[in-house]
């Protein structure tokens, strides 16, 4: 495990439970790229982070959590895969969906790569 890149997920995902988009920008490569399974959807570079980030910011109010059984762990070529899971509400549309201010408890996988010191992938799989 490389303890700087576990450092930097770590701040990560400190920023983006937060909320702070300058914080979570500064953990990601200025040509980061997050690919969403589920929804077929695909982000580039800080702008695409930004947008992807308001996306789930202002549909759902959520944290990620690691639950029981989930963990994380390093490939033998950088990658970095994990499960958790987001915990929040409905509070914003998305997809088309009105919000419904029920709490959402979705278990997810991720895939991260590496840049520079920096992320410069992340890959969501969950189920819709």
């Amino acid at each position: 495990m490389d303890e700087t890149l576990a450092n930097l997920i770590r701040r990560h995902l400190q920023a983006e439970n937060a909320q702070d988009l300058p914080a979570t920008l500064a953990t990601l490569h200025p040509d980061c790229r997050f690919d969403d399974f589920a929804t077929g959807q695909t982000w580039h570079g800080h702008e695409g982070a930004t947008a992807h980030y308001r996306q789930w910011w202002t549909t759902f109010d959520v944290e990620v959590k690691r639950g029981p059984g989930q963990g994380a762990h390093w490939t033998t070529d950088g990658l970095y895969v994990a499960t958790a899971t987001w915990h929040g509400r409905h509070v914003g549309p998305f997809l088309g969906l009105e919000p419904t201010g029920r709490p959402i408890v979705q278990p997810f996988l991720v895939i991260l790569a590496f840049k520079d010191g920096l992320m410069s992938a992340e890959r969501f799989h969950y189920d819709l």
